[in-house]
């Protein structure tokens, strides 16, 4: 893969990332229409940490053995 592939695939992943977080700040805006923004970055984060999952590495189960 080249260089450039790969950094198309880097940007994709970080495009899909961020597009992910917007959809949930719209979700917690909704849901939380008198919510400051520091009180919506807040729930941000602790989504970000504390989801199932977050801390193996985004995924329910047994961490891929795959890398390492």
């Amino acid at each position: 893969m080249t260089d450039s592939a790969e950094a198309a695939r880097i940007r994709a992943v970080l495009d899909m990332f961020e597009f992910g977080q917007l959809m949930y700040r719209t979700k917690l805006r909704r849901e939380n229409p008198d919510a400051l923004d520091a009180e919506i970055e807040a729930m941000v984060n602790t989504w970000r940490t504390a989801r199932p999952g977050a801390p193996m590495g985004d995924a329910v189960g047994q961490p891929s053995k795959r890398f390492g």
